[in-house]
């Protein structure tokens, strides 16, 4: 396995200001890892040819490998309910995925219907989702890149709907982005639910998260709550309730998965020093 770490490990560094997206590739390399993956550069509002370049060109200078690009999307209720133009933004955003020389291109599948149209169910979103997810998968294809879907927003979250999402699509183009930490958020067991989902597995994000039982009634701002009641925050890697390296072990041993892993650090710790703490609880997980 080939380490690699999001962007969004960053994110509360860049925005204190003072440090910048190119500062974050470089202390990434210097921190030792082997590669690269982009988060949401259009909500950074860089979403363009040219920046992609000057990204891929100062990952070439530090010797940093860009392996994959994340991107948020809802094809049910994304640019505002109409699904083709959503579709066409998301084509936009692998046009610049391919300038970066990535290989893998993750967007969001769907946080369900909206609040007032009850009686919907998962069939009902899944139907309506698959054909714009093959349509996806098969532009990327024409770019080099693989796509996949994230267990990510609760309402796609759990691994027995990421399994009958990625085997309803049936394109050999498209696989799974696999969080071992993001199944909690919908209760799901992280060892359990990376068995049923290893096996679609194009990439796989490291997350650690602190838990506490849904009987305890206190927490603070910093605290999710789970599908279940329970709460959930992020921290460093090898400091939470996540059983890493059972997780990888099922990864490698029982799914076959020898891809990159790509620490995704989320907690209130600071920032470069719990990147360089989770980089050697990864290290120390998959040798």
């Amino acid at each position: 396995m080939k380490t690699c770490i999001t962007t969004y490990s960053y994110l509360r560094r860049i925005q204190a200001g003072g440090f910048t997206l190119f500062d974050a590739v470089k202390h990434a390399r210097d921190t030792g890892f082997e590669c690269i993956e982009f988060s949401n550069l259009f909500n950074a509002g860089n979403a363009n040819a040219d920046y992609a370049a000057e990204l891929r060109g100062h990952c070439e200078k530090v010797g940093i490998k860009p392996v994959s690009y994340v991107e948020g999307a809802d094809l049910i209720t994304g640019s505002g309910g109409d699904q083709a133009k959503e579709v066409e933004r998301l084509k936009g955003l692998i046009d610049v995925a391919a300038v970066i020389g990535v290989e893998k291109f993750r967007h969001d599948a769907t946080r369900g219907f909206a609040e007032h149209i009850v009686g919907r169910s998962f069939h009902d979103a899944i139907e309506l989702i698959v054909p714009a997810i093959r349509e996806l998968t098969v532009y990327a294809e024409s770019k080099g890149i693989k796509t996949m879907c994230e267990n990510h927003g609760f309402y796609i979250q759990e691994s027995r709907r990421m399994e009958k999402l990625v085997r309803k699509v049936a394109h050999p183009n498209f696989g799974l982005l696999v969080d071992i930490g993001n199944f909690l958020c919908a209760d799901d067991d992280p060892v359990k639910a990376v068995s049923v989902t290893g096996p679609y597995a194009f990439h796989v994000h490291l997350k650690d998260f602190l838990f506490k039982d849904g009987k305890d009634s206190f927490y603070s701002a910093e605290w999710l709550k789970t599908r279940g009641g329970n709460f959930i925050r992020g921290t460093v890697l090898g400091h939470g309730s996540v059983p890493l390296k059972q997780c990888i072990h099922t990864l490698r041993n029982f799914c076959g998965y020898m891809g990159s892993v790509s620490l995704e650090f989320e907690g209130p710790e600071d920032t470069l020093a719990a990147i360089e703490s989770s980089y050697k609880a990864m290290v120390d997980a998959i040798c």
